[in-house]
């Protein structure tokens, strides 16, 4: 096991016109689980493919247990990856598929079979030791490839989108599977994926990444109850957080002839602006049922069993979304079917939690 630091870390590929990684600083800690997530070009893969030496440090540093890391060959860094498409060989059974890296490494027949059967025992596999690839299931394969880099007993594992492939009931299962076994081995991870959901209930902390930049690296709470920017606060939460850009009237903030309800320092952080970009989660607004609140449109409905989220397009010509389109406010309903498609509701805050940042930025006001 071992800290890693990410230094001023960069990588360019050949012919591109930006950094695919600019300058990520990370601190790691010595046996942490942690998540690189971002839409789709953010620089999360590269930035794992560079810790695992697959991909070159054209500026800054990468340590891995205080231990630079640049010019180090992959197969002297000590660390394990685990792909998203298993890499097994379909030749060979469950056992060889996990022994295999140490039979490479000249390890002896007794004590490959002792670390298979121990990695066989944490992941439920050790009935299936004597089958091939194919005939195992989605989940089980991803299972193997986890044991092939548990085996190995590595300073760190990489991570990269191990469970894309599995279905959506599956890749619930697996990821609690794999953070409570990351916990239980206490072997510095970096997982990388796109599923920021995934992030949120795997990772001790995540990094955020957009366009090769880190956002914000902190525990799960802190990127959802304080988001740095317009981009994390959007980004992070399912569903996504409403966020609209509106006028400052009076020290207050109105929407379609409804003020805001906003707390005591909230409101300080408006003072001397004349916009702000705002943001309210959708469990912090409800359907109202005395008529007052913002006048909208139901668009959506998802009805989900326990709850309904009410999709709401805003009456008010002077807000909207960050790319100047007219404003869907998503609301949370304990209720079923609170509204039918083209209605007109009122939506209420049901809490005086108010995000604020920046309209030019991006950043959080306060």
């Amino acid at each position: 096991m071992a800290s890693i630091a990410y230094q001023q870390a960069c990588c360019v590929y050949p012919g591109a016109e930006r950094l695919a990684v600019d300058r990520l600083d990370l601190d790691i800690h010595d046996g942490e689980f942690v998540v690189l997530v971002g839409p789709s070009g953010s620089g999360k893969s590269t930035a794992l493919r560079m810790l695992a030496g697959l991909e070159d440090i054209d500026s800054g540093a990468i340590e891995i247990g205080g231990r630079s890391m640049v010019g180090v060959a992959p197969k002297d860094r000590d660390i394990a990856m685990v792909f998203q498409n298993y890499a097994l060989y379909p030749n060979k059974t469950v056992a060889e598929n996990m022994g295999f890296a140490l039979k490479m490494r000249g390890i002896g027949i007794d004590e490959r079979r002792r670390k298979v059967e121990d990695a066989a025992r944490l992941l439920d596999l050790t009935e299936y030791l004597d089958r091939k690839p194919a005939r195992l299931s989605g989940g089980q394969r991803q299972r193997v490839a986890m044991g092939r880099a548990i085996v190995r007993e590595p300073q760190v594992f990489c991570m990269d989108e191990p469970l894309s492939n599995l279905d959506a009931k599956l890749r619930v299962q697996t990821r609690t599977q794999i953070a409570a076994l990351q916990r239980r081995l206490g072997t510095t991870t970096v997982y990388v994926t796109h599923d920021q959901i995934e992030a949120m209930t795997m990772g001790d902390r995540v990094a955020v990444l957009r366009g090769g930049e880190l956002q914000q690296f902190a525990a799960p709470t802190e990127l959802y109850d304080r988001p740095r920017n317009a981009f994390v606060a959007g980004f992070i939460g399912s569903p996504s957080m409403n966020l609209f850009t509106a006028p400052v009237t009076d020290g207050t903030l109105s929407v379609a002839g409804s003020p805001l309800e906003l707390d005591a320092a909230t409101r300080a952080l408006l003072s001397g602006r004349s916009s702000v970009t705002a943001g309210i989660r959708p469990e912090h607004l409800t359907v109202s049922s005395d008529g007052t609140g913002i006048d909208a449109d139901v668009v959506l409905l998802e009805e989900l069993g326990n709850e309904t989220l009410v999709h709401g397009e805003v009456k008010d010509p002077d807000i909207r979304t960050l790319d100047g389109e007219p404003v869907t406010f998503v609301a949370r309903s304990p209720h079923r079917a609170p509204a039918k498609l083209g209605d007109g509701i009122r939506l209420k805050q049901s809490a005086p939690t108010v995000h604020l940042f920046d309209p030019e930025s991006g950043d959080r006001v306060g």
